[in-house]
Parts: C-alpha cells; sequence; structure tokens
C-alpha cells in the first residue's frame, strides 16, 4: 500500500499537463484495491473536481444506484478511476496529449490492483484501453456488451467489457435500456471468471 499511497502524492501535485492548471482536486480513483472489476471513465467532472472522488455526480448516482446493482456489485467492491486525473475545462474531452501525459497512472493502478474484469465506459476510455492492448478501436455503438480476451505479460489475463458512459443515459434514454442489458451481462461474465 505505501507504492500506491506514494503514487496518489505523486499525482496530487502533478503538472504534467494544462489540466493541473484550472483542477481543483486531483480524481486518482477509489475502491477495493483487490477488486476483480475495474471501472474505467473518461474524466472528472464538476462534481468530482469538487470532492476529489470518481462518479460522484448525475453520471454517479445511475452508477452506483442502478447499473453496479443489476451486475450485481456494491462500489466497494470495485475499482473506479478515469482515463485522466484532472478535469477538463467544460468537461470537453481529453486530448490524446493529456492522455498520454496521464496514462502512467492507469497504468500503475491496472498492475496494482490486478483485476479480472476491466469495464470501459464510453468511447475515450475504450479507445485508450483498446490501443494498449493494439485491438482495433471502434464506437461504442458498435461493441459495447461485448467481451474481450486478453493475455498480456503486463496485465496478466482478463477481460475487456466496453459499454457506454453513465452520462449517456441522462440524455438519452434509449441508451439507458441497453446499459441495464450490458451490465446484467457484466454481472453474468465475472461470475464465470475463475
Amino acid at each position: 500500500m505505501e507504492e500506491l499511497e506514494e503514487v496518489i502524492r505523486e499525482a496530487s501535485v502533478c503538472k504534467k499537463c494544462k489540466l493541473s492548471e484550472s483542477r481543483t482536486n486531483v480524481v486518482f480513483g477509489e475502491g477495493s484495491t483487490k477488486a476483480k472489476t475495474f471501472l474505467i471513465g473518461e474524466a472528472p467532472g464538476f462534481n468530482e473536481d469538487k470532492e476529489g472522488k470518481p462518479f460522484v455526480g448525475q453520471a454517479g448516482k445511475i452508477l452506483n444506484e442502478t447499473l453496479l446493482k443489476i451486475a450485481g456489485f456494491e462500489r466497494s467492491e470495485v475499482y473506479i478511476t478515469n482515463v485522466v486525473k484532472c478535469r477538463p475545462p467544460n468537461n470537453r474531452e481529453p486530448t490524446q496529449e493529456e492522455i498520454e501525459a496521464c496514462f502512467p497512472y492507469l497504468d500503475f493502478q491496472i498492475k496494482f490492483v490486478k483485476p479480472k474484469l476491466i469495464v470501459t465506459l464510453g468511447n475515450v476510455a475504450t479507445s485508450t484501453i483498446f490501443s494498449r492492448f493494439n485491438l482495433k478501436p471502434k464506437p461504442i455503438s458498435q461493441i459495447h456488451g461485448q467481451s474481450f480476451s486478453i493475455n498480456s505479460l503486463l496485465y496478466g489475463s482478463l477481460r475487456i467489457v466496453p459499454t457506454y458512459h453513465p452520462a449517456t443515459a441522462l440524455y438519452n434514454p434509449k441508451v439507458s435500456e441497453i446499459m441495464k442489458k450490458d451490465w446484467k451481462m457484466i454481472g453474468e461474465i465475472l461470475r464465470s471468471i475463475k
């Protein structure tokens, strides 16, 4: 745990990209460091930046109160983080430069937690993780709910399941039903993994 605390301290004063200039808090991630399931979002939003915790705003409410429950998880059983740890201005998507600057933190988190299942939330998280594993990125609408098996020297054997970002349900009710089906399947996949 000392190693994790050291990396969190390093991230808390990080100035590797311009996002450090406008952040209130670095949102490193939280949850069980022994979690089998590892959730990756895009970036902190307004509430996350204010509180320093991932997924505490409206999208977090959907994730915590609906989607995790459908999968049969408690928030305390999973590890949750984002591709970038600081809020982009006006909630814009992070740039490739910002993603690259922040990736060593995400890389460390995955290696430290050693999950069996990574759930990518939205296009940014999915394309970031897919490119890491040399998988061809595709739009989330084409690959949501599919399971990809990975054997990696760095991360071991794991599955990746892309799905929509919970914020999508706030402005697209049709996607909400699709997401519920995805999360039911995510729960089944995890239960099938030894």
